[in-house]
């Protein structure tokens, strides 16, 4: 491992441990309580969590309040139409960490992979340990096990597609993990992504594809925005079986009275990537 490799992995290890200590203290903890309780002096705390994050903990320890996700519905909430007529979709920076996705065909999802092969590697994110699933031809898979655990989050992604053949190989798909979680270099590959899923769930995932990066929307305007105004509870089981989170932007979805609703990776981890989004969006 280079020391480009080991930084990347420090960095990223703070974040994770930073998340989770300003997740359970919320708005109580000092700067001087956080940094003591990562080992690190309070400048140095502050300089290195500003640098990934961009903004400072105070400020991110308040993104991270219920409140936020209020504020979100009202000042940050835009229809799906609106966003991909005037080419907000393709302006994010989320969407500008990949080049291209494409979808397995309904016939080939109906085998449940078999004849596939999928590499898998644990990974460290901004939002815990994080299992990542890829084919040649783009990750497939992403899920967070914070909450959930390894070994649940192992057996729920493999239950997907219980036919392939699964190689454990994380170096083949580290490049694109680093994209992923916008690490910085001109060395990494964009990532591509393949979807994996029955026709109605690729049709939502496209369509959380579309939400601008720092914005949210419900899922009502999801089934507004696939041509299935009444599908709604459809589109909330295609939601939460979004098999790519963070890259499929499903933490975006929220209910119409601003509350989080639920996420499949936990509700923490959903409310740290919607507070890391907003705080990037304001730098």
């Amino acid at each position: 491992m280079n020391n480009e490799a080991r930084e990347n992995g420090y960095h990223y290890e703070v974040m994770r441990r930073a998340i989770e200590l300003i997740d359970q203290g919320g708005e109580t903890l000092s700067l001087e309580q956080l940094s003591a309780q990562m080992n690190m002096s309070p400048a140095h705390f502050q300089r290195l969590f500003s640098r990934w994050v961009g903004v400072s903990p105070k400020r991110f320890q308040q993104y991270l309040t219920l409140g936020h996700a209020k504020a979100l519905m009202h000042e940050r909430f835009t229809t799906l139409e609106t966003a991909h007529n005037v080419g907000l979709s393709g302006t994010g920076r989320l969407h500008d960490l990949f080049v291209r996705w494409e979808a397995m065909s309904p016939g080939d999802f109906a085998r449940k992979g078999d004849g596939m092969t999928i590499y898998w590697g644990w990974f460290e994110s901004p939002f815990g340990p994080a299992l990542v699933m890829g084919t040649d031809k783009g990750i497939c898979g992403m899920g967070f096990a914070a909450e959930t655990g390894e070994e649940a989050a192992m057996e729920d992604l493999v239950a997907r597609w219980p036919k392939a053949d699964f190689v454990e190989d994380p170096m083949r798909l580290r490049p694109w993990v680093l994209s992923a979680f916008g690490a910085a270099s001109d060395k990494l590959e964009p990532t591509p992504l393949f979807l994996i899923g029955a026709p109605m769930q690729i049709k939502v995932w496209e369509a959380l594809l579309r939400i601008p990066d720092g914005q949210v929307t419900t899922y009502s305007e999801i089934a507004d925005a696939i041509g299935s105004p009444r599908a709604v509870r459809a589109v909330g089981t295609a939601v939460g079986r979004n098999p790519i989170s963070w890259m499929i932007p499903c933490h975006r979805a929220l209910r119409k009275s601003g509350g989080l609703g639920g996420y499949h990776w936990g509700l923490p981890v959903k409310r740290a990537m919607l507070a890391f989004e907003a705080a990037r969006a304001e730098v």
